[in-house]
């Protein structure tokens, strides 16, 4: 699905990307996780096309596609949900997820993709005429989602999603990206949270100073005590992932 080569990249002179190297599975689920300051952000930006790629190769569906603008990365189904909350608090549900299909050709096929987004995201369709502001932020999560799913991507990039959100939501966000993976997509997720991330990943990366430095299951990894002590600043049976109520 997604190998990522020997990839170096940063902002300008600066790298951040130090020679990294991955495999993302299809049809699964794969956390990145490390220390704050490793790349991990800076790894999506790369896939994405906003990060200056000093030399690598990022082979996608087998083409190689380093220096391809975010609109064509989209075409060729790739969707990026970035940290934060990233809706327009001021307009409804429905026109929110209208704004995620406004780079389609076909309009009629983006008010029928809508329509299948609501039907796996029940809240969305109960709430569509509501303004996104008024949702809870687990609701607010799932519109993020659910616009990056109009162009039917192949593959969902999404950073930080438990940011902010009480422990039972951030359960509501991760059964929503296994129910993603169930249907094909491929998930390839950053998130600080790497106790609750790793037990619903197929697969995991660690990444230090723009390096992959483990790379194997999600069960593995996490029952890994080198993992929690050497990049996670404790074992993962403490609770110092813990997110905000």
């Amino acid at each position: 699905m997604l190998s990522i080569r020997n990839l170096y990249g940063g902002y300008g002179k600066i790298t951040i990307l130090n020679g990294a190297t991955a495999d993302i599975h299809g049809a699964a689920i794969t956390t990145m996780i490390g220390p704050n300051g490793a790349g991990k952000s800076t790894v999506f930006k790369a896939i994405f096309g906003l990060l200056d790629i000093h030399s690598g190769e990022i082979i996608f569906d087998g083409e190689n596609i380093v220096g391809l603008s975010p609109a064509e990365l989209i075409a060729r189904g790739i969707s990026y949900v970035p940290q934060g909350r990233n809706v327009i608090p001021q307009l409804s549900v429905y026109h929110n997820l209208e704004l995620g299909g406004i780079t389609a050709d076909d309009q009629d096929k983006v008010k029928s993709r809508i329509d299948s987004v609501m039907d796996m995201f029940p809240a969305l369709r109960e709430h569509a005429n509501r303004k996104a502001i008024e949702l809870s932020g687990g609701q607010q999560k799932q519109l993020e989602v659910a616009r990056a799913l109009l162009l039917d991507p192949k593959l969902l990039l999404i950073d930080e999603p438990s940011i902010g959100l009480s422990p039972n939501l951030v359960k509501e966000v991760f059964k929503t990206l296994q129910m993603l993976r169930d249907n094909g997509v491929t998930v390839l997720m950053v998130e600080q949270n790497a106790k609750s991330a790793l037990a619903v990943s197929d697969y995991g990366l660690v990444l230090e100073l723009g390096q992959v430095r483990m790379h194997d299951t999600g069960e593995t990894l996490l029952n890994d005590p080198r993992v929690g002590h050497l990049f996670l600043g404790g074992h993962f049976d403490e609770e110092s992932n813990s997110n905000p109520t």
